[in-house]
């Protein structure tokens, strides 16, 4: 794994966690990655190895979340973007490239828009075009709908670490080569609490509050009204490694990518996790983000 540092920048209430994988030479650019919604920043450890020390990579544990599960409330995509706004501030960054997966990429598009000033180009990562809610479903219905799976394990409890490996292990993302050290860090990066009784350091008001919020008109509105260029790598497969991933050309034609400021680009046999935390996607995604960074 590729040696980070760990460090604290004010926010609003509090203080956020963020990890830092320096450049190799001063003066390089600087690139924030936002994770998804019930991850940490680790789940940007396959990036940084593939980045290789070309940019400064920085990556905040989400408030509600690891090292930022301290950071009150409220919580929401758009205390989010602001937070991001705050760690660009504080890193001294000109137009600094913003990243996201998953629920991070609404949070950087919405963030490109509400702080134009501190943002350039942004990676976003199988994530950022939404679709208006159902209005049948209840707010649990839905949250239930988008990430059923993931809100199960946050009132899961586990015997050690080992066990919480194992859990993870049998995801059907993880399958094949998928494993890998940084995976491994990355999840056990979430555990909290002590044996025999650890679990997932995520809130659950924070992650409830955010699945919801994912479906605000401001936010879906958001990857419409970016400032800056921006690429959507979106993965073939989807959250179980099923062949229907969360987007495909009609859904991205649906959702009202074509003529916007967003190239999509398809990385093939990868699915929502492995487009950032596999060998094959975490390069899709350094990449782009040189592609981003490095003026042309």
């Amino acid at each position: 794994m590729i040696p980070y540092e760990e460090i604290r920048v004010p926010v609003t209430g509090g203080e956020l966690a963020a990890l830092r994988w320096p450049a190799g030479e001063p003066g390089a650019p600087v690139v924030i990655g936002l994770h998804g919604i019930t991850a940490n920043a680790l789940s940007w450890g396959a990036v940084a190895r593939e980045l290789a020390g070309r940019v400064t990579l920085v990556a905040p544990d989400l408030r509600g979340r690891a090292g930022s599960a301290g950071l009150p409330g409220p919580y929401g995509i758009a205390a989010h973007a602001d937070d991001a706004a705050a760690l660009a501030a504080a890193l001294g960054g000109d137009r600094v490239v913003l990243a996201g997966h998953s629920m991070g990429a609404f949070v950087a598009a919405l963030a490109s828009v509400r702080h134009p000033e501190r943002f350039g180009e942004l990676v976003l990562v199988d994530g950022g075009f939404g679709f208006p809610a159902p209005t049948h479903l209840s707010a649990d219905e839905l949250m239930t709908a988008v990430i059923g799976p993931a809100m199960d394990r946050l009132s899961m409890t586990f015997a050690d670490r080992e066990a919480y490996r194992s859990f993870w292990r049998a995801h059907p993302a993880f399958g094949g080569d998928g494993w890998s050290p940084e995976v491994d860090a990355y999840i056990q990066r979430d555990l909290t609490g002590q044996e025999p009784a650890m679990r997932s350091g995520c809130l659950l008001e924070a992650v409830r509050t955010d699945g919801v919020g994912l479906f605000q008109d401001e936010v879906l509105a958001a990857v419409h009204e970016i400032p800056a260029p921006a690429t959507l790598l979106w993965a073939r497969r989807g959250l179980m490694n099923e062949e229907q991933g969360l987007y495909d050309e009609s859904r991205l034609a649906a959702a009202g990518q074509p003529g916007t400021k967003v190239t999509a680009v398809c990385v093939e046999d990868v699915n929502h996790y492995t487009v950032l935390t596999g060998g094959k996607g975490a390069r899709e995604v350094a990449g782009a983000l040189l592609r981003a960074a490095v003026p042309r």
